[in-house]
């Protein structure tokens, strides 16, 4: 009796199988559509909704992802699958959105800026016609704390904003930082290399480069036209001229106000730390020597 039954079930649940896959075959799309459903997590709510619909988030129809009800998005603007666009942000025509990528609340973002896969955007303005590559994090709390009264690490207010000016390149995984007392700003041409540190309320002029790894900490002023070599890192408070350009591994840990090239830790004029160098070089031969 039992070993009938088994059968019995057997053949119910292949003639299940078998319909379903008839089901398929006739209206694939169908099927497809209610299989993106179920894997979406949407349940249906009153009014024939869905728990996205009343969150106001829609699907964008070039790309896929969705954005926010209130959001200002020109036609033309391509979203990724996976990407979201939040509550009253600006996108200009011809912006491209990546895949996984998120444009915060009241982000503004100008036209055909292409912004790769999976960035985060907040608290910031960015210009027309930059690109923005994978994993960047931008307007993300800065690094400020203080000691109260009872001795406990506290977090000081980050509450403004970061502006990139027009032209901006920001490579992979590169982070920057929302102002404290000051906004933090990209001037206009700026390139920045992969794995960049800028801290708050940093001002970097137009057309400037910052090579990898660099690390600027907060509330350093910039001037137009400087670069800075692979990992060279500037202390706080630094103010650095136009048309500067600092070697390398370097260290900045006072003010540059004149113009030129710099290296060495701490960081000096070029030509006086190639000849320390050079002293430095020719004392160590001389000592092996005489040790010889």
């Amino acid at each position: 009796m039992a070993a009938a039954a088994r059968r019995a079930f057997s053949f119910l649940l292949f003639r299940s199988k078998s319909k379903s896959l008839e089901n398929f075959v006739a209206d694939p799309w169908s099927m497809r559509r209610s299989l993106s459903f179920c894997s979406s997590g949407s349940k249906p709510i009153s009014g024939g909704k869905t728990a996205r619909d009343s969150l106001e988030f829609v699907q964008w129809h070039n790309g896929g992802g969705l954005y926010h009800r209130t959001a200002l998005i020109e036609h033309s603007v391509r979203i990724g699958i996976g990407a979201i666009v939040h509550e009253e942000a600006i996108v200009g025509a011809d912006v491209n959105i990546g895949s996984g990528s998120i444009v915060g609340p009241s982000v503004s973002v100008g036209q055909s800026t292409t912004i790769g896969y999976n960035a985060v955007l907040s608290n910031c303005s960015v210009g027309q016609s930059c690109v923005i590559h994978n994993g960047v994090c931008i307007g993300q709390d800065g690094f400020g704390f203080f000691v109260d009264d009872d001795g406990n690490m506290m977090k000081k207010p980050q509450m403004l904003y970061v502006k990139i000016g027009d032209h901006v390149e920001i490579g992979a995984n590169t982070c920057i930082d929302r102002g404290s007392w000051r906004d933090t700003v990209v001037g206009d041409y700026t390139k920045i290399d992969n794995l960049v540190q800028i801290g708050h309320n940093v001002i970097i002029g137009k057309c400037c480069m910052l090579c990898g790894q660099v690390g600027i900490a907060g509330s350093v002023t910039m001037g137009d036209y400087c670069t800075l070599g692979g990992r060279v890192a500037v202390k706080d408070h630094c103010a650095i001229s136009s048309k500067v350009r600092v070697a390398g591994n370097s260290f900045v840990t006072k003010d540059i106000p004149v113009p030129g090239d710099y290296g060495g830790c701490p960081a000096m004029p070029i030509h006086q730390w190639r000849r320390e160098i050079a002293s430095i070089r020719r004392l160590c031969n001389s000592s092996h020597q005489r040790s010889g």
